[in-house]
């Protein structure tokens, strides 16, 4: 991996592991790196050339946002291999929209935590930010 490419990733890896409860796999191979919540997935790391020479995040993003995202920044575009009304993927380019990606990965785990049981988002609150737990497993 380009180093540009490993600096993007471990940013990734950070960002989403930092929030409650989050923890990472690669149920479709080393290529993909998958970021969860109970289970459900918040975000999904890869690169995919035709796309960008950069990585990509897919991220969940409400339906009525994903066309503004889309619009207004040249860094977001429609979730690659995913349902385009509530999925992004976000260029992690050099020089990019950190702030931004950032903001996104959060929102995108929110929207995820907000569709679980209440019993379910209680726990999450125990563990406060910065107590992730991550589990890789092979694909």
């Amino acid at each position: 991996m380009h180093p540009t490419q490993r600096d993007a990733a471990d940013w990734c890896h950070r960002t989403c592991l930092a929030l409650p409860g989050a923890t990472q796999d690669n149920p479709f191979g080393p290529q993909t790196d998958v970021f969860r919540v109970h289970g459900k997935v918040f975000a999904l790391l890869m690169h995919v050339p035709h796309v960008s020479e950069h990585l990509i995040v897919n991220l969940k993003a409400e339906p009525d946002e994903v066309p503004l995202l889309v619009a207004e920044h040249d860094g977001v575009l429609p979730g690659y291999h995913m349902n385009k009304k509530h999925w992004v993927s976000v260029v992690l380019a050099p020089g990019g929209d950190r702030a931004l990606a950032a903001e996104l990965v959060e929102d995108s785990y929110d929207n995820v935590v907000s569709g679980l049981p209440l019993r379910l988002r209680s726990t999450l609150r125990s563990l406060g930010p910065g107590n992730p737990t991550r589990t890789v497993t092979g694909g």
